[in-house]
């Protein structure tokens, strides 16, 4: 009984984490793409996705925050990254895809680190192709 329990348990929970999970062109617009540059104010650098939070100062000097969407950790990594390349205050660039809902929230493709470096992030667009 307790092993037909913790077999049913797991499958909830998985099936939960599928959908919880969303497509690409569920969340994002693939024909609209942005370029960002700011600061970092935060970095989540955990599964399923990372979030790099960043402050974007308009034209005027008005500052927007935006969030961004990269691939997984792990992905990441092995692109040539890690969460140790990203500290708060540090000036980047961001190029991705818009969210459809019109917030201030991207699908990261590309991030200029700070060092220079250009660096894949683990974009879901399904029409990008890594460089």
């Amino acid at each position: 009984m307790k092993a037909t329990l913790a077999v049913l348990a797991m499958g909830v929970v998985s099936a939960a984490a599928v959908f919880a999970h969303h497509s690409f062109s569920a969340e994002f617009d693939a024909s609209k793409t942005v370029s960002l540059k700011g600061n970092v104010t935060k970095v989540d650098w955990l599964n399923p996705h990372i979030w790099i939070y960043l402050d974007v100062k308009d034209d005027s000097g008005k500052v927007a925050h935006w969030q961004c969407e990269g691939g997984a950790p792990n992905s990441l990594t092995r692109n040539g990254w890690t969460k140790n390349d990203l500290k708060q205050g540090d000036a980047i660039q961001i190029d991705g895809t818009l969210a459809k809902d019109a917030s201030n929230t991207c699908n990261a493709s590309q991030v200029h680190l700070p060092d220079g470096r250009r660096v894949f992030a683990g974009s879901s667009n399904p029409t990008l192709k890594q460089e």
